[in-house]
């Protein structure tokens, strides 16, 4: 009497959920390796289980699905990103916040310029077909989005605190200005080109990431508000952790149906949800979208490499190029690709750590030459927004008939499987080579955040001048303009604090200001964390 059901669809999904499981056992097997991540686990195991299928279907195909953009963008990466924002240390990350954003977007567009300007001298020259100006524009744009994923799996926010608030938060706003560079050239009339729309452009390209960062910080904080408000947790605590998942992706939905950049305020709505939000709820809540957040986002970076690597052995297209073209020239053109990327990578790396480096007054500060090096290596690998922007530009509904874009097709995902796996492997042996344990360990004390306070009832506002309400010492602080342009990060952080304490908080909530509701849960917790400090 049950309903008819589609056994292709539900032996697709157990596949996969199949395989997630091998992949965690797999990986907990493997943590204590210094080569191997999850995520080259999971890409490998891809490999590998596409091409048993690839000998069971005689040769016809390797995938269980066929590659979507839809599925990468709407329901892959958010939950990725706005796990990226809601655990990231923000006081690492604001620190730097200048550096990434030099790196994320005005590296990227250098990236672009060179991939874009290589690609037509030398990939023009290996006559793989009829390839224009706007398709060398976009292997710009394609091959400028580093794989900010896999970044998470190969670099420890506790171990390098400060590399890994660069390499990231730089991932992160180098995808959203990959994509819309991208979109931007689909969109873009070459044959009309003037130096007014080139001036449009860019004040189009900077009002978007103006919007969408408001965009995300607006939703963080309207979630913020309404659970302060109407405190969900003295009834059901099931209510707040659903409105705080459906806000932030409702965040992240409202920005691609504006033509935004929904991975810049997903971004940015899980930094304020964790400065507000999150403190907000009762601490049984705080547990559950701590872990639910973790769960979602290593779930769906695993399904992402197991998805990439069954898909890269599929025939259809591997077919068209291999009876057009010869396999020298498959080579050639990969190799010509991962040249570019290289080069790119460094045209920006190198000059924007020393500019960076002019602006800070200590040693400690500065990016030091090991650190450029690895900055520059952590960046070269490339996955699922390349793949996804690749088939959008060469493919119809993820299929295609033309040996030119054929070949486009292989040759990403070429790149991008030998990017993630041997620059992926070799990143782990680098750092601890250029970066011995002793100076990780230094690294960690000294630039990593301080320690929050044992009870989010701790004062923050101690009404001294003199004493910072997150670390709780004497520092000295700036009562000029001179002392303000001597230490402006600190100046700027002192500000925003005095700021945040007098005007957000007592609105939006946060540390120091929950509700109290008589006989919630967290009213009743008050005496068991004083206590723990005590």
């Amino acid at each position: 009497g049950d309903p008819p059901a589609d056994y292709g669809s539900i032996a697709a999904v157990g596949m996969f959920v199949a395989l997630i499981c091998v992949c965690i056992v797999v990986g907990h097997l493997l943590e204590e390796s210094r080569w191997m991540n999850e995520s080259i686990t999971a890409l490998i195991i891809g490999l590998g289980t596409g091409g048993v299928i690839l000998m069971v279907s005689s040769w016809k195909h390797s995938r269980i699905l066929v590659f979507s953009e839809d599925l990468f963008f709407i329901y892959l990466l958010p939950p990725i990103i706005f796990n990226a924002g809601f655990q990231v240390k923000k006081k690492q990350f604001f620190r730097n916040f200048m550096t990434i954003t030099l790196f994320g977007a005005i590296g990227t567009l250098i990236s672009f310029s060179v991939i874009s300007l290589g690609s037509l001298g030398l990939i023009s020259r290996l006559n793989i077909g009829s390839l224009d100006l706007g398709d060398y524009l976009a292997l710009g744009a394609i091959f400028s989005a580093t794989d900010s994923v896999c970044t998470l799996q190969v670099l420890n926010q506790d171990e390098t605190p400060f590399l890994y608030s660069l390499v990231f938060g730089e991932g992160v706003v180098n995808d959203a200005t990959s994509v819309v560079l991208f979109n931007a050239m689909q969109n873009f009339d070459l044959a009309n080109f003037s130096s007014v729309k080139f001036l449009q452009f860019i004040g189009n390209f900077l009002y978007l990431f103006a919007t969408s960062t408001f965009l995300g910080v607006a939703a963080g904080l309207l979630s913020a508000y309404i659970i302060k408000k109407l405190y969900f947790g003295r009834h059901s605590t099931d209510r707040e952790v659903s409105i705080m998942m459906l806000m932030a992706y409702l965040s992240y939905m409202l920005a691609e149906l504006l033509d935004l950049s929904g991975i810049l305020t997903v971004f940015f709505c899980g930094i304020v949800m964790s400065h507000y939000t999150w403190h907000n709820v009762t601490e049984s809540s705080r547990v559950t979208t701590k872990h639910a957040f973790a769960t979602l986002s290593f779930i769906a970076e695993t399904f992402l490499f197991l998805y990439v690597g069954m898909d890269a052995l599929d025939m259809e297209k591997w077919k068209i190029v291999g009876e057009t073209f010869s396999p020298m020239k498959s080579i050639a053109l990969s190799s010509t690709i991962l040249f570019l990327v290289l080069v790119a990578r460094a045209a920006f790396v190198f000059p924007l750590s020393f500019l960076a480096n002019l602006t800070k007054k200590t040693e400690e500060g500065k990016i030091s030459i090991k650190q450029q090096v690895i900055i520059w290596w952590a960046g070269l690998m490339r996955g699922a927004v390349s793949i996804a922007l690749a088939y959008n530009k060469f493919t119809r509904s993820g299929h295609t008939q033309l040996p030119s874009n054929a070949i486009m097709i292989t040759s990403t995902i070429t790149v991008v499987l030998f990017s993630t796996m041997v620059f992926g492997l070799l990143t782990k042996p680098l750092i601890r080579l250029l970066i011995p344990a002793r100076h990780l360990n230094r690294e960690s004390s000294a630039l990593s955040d301080p320690p929050s306070p044992k009870s989010f009832l701790d004062p923050l506002i101690l009404n001294g001048s003199d004493v910072d309400p997150e670390i709780g010492v004497g520092i000295r602080r700036p009562t000029s303009l001179r002392l303000l342009l001597a230490s402006p990060t600190q100046s700027v952080h002192h500000y925003w604090r005095k700021f945040d304490n007098a005007f957000m908080r007592p609105v939006f909530g946060g540390r120091g200001f929950v509700p109290f509701v008589p006989g919630s849960p967290t009213e009743r917790s008050v005496p068991l964390l004083q206590g723990n400090e005590n």
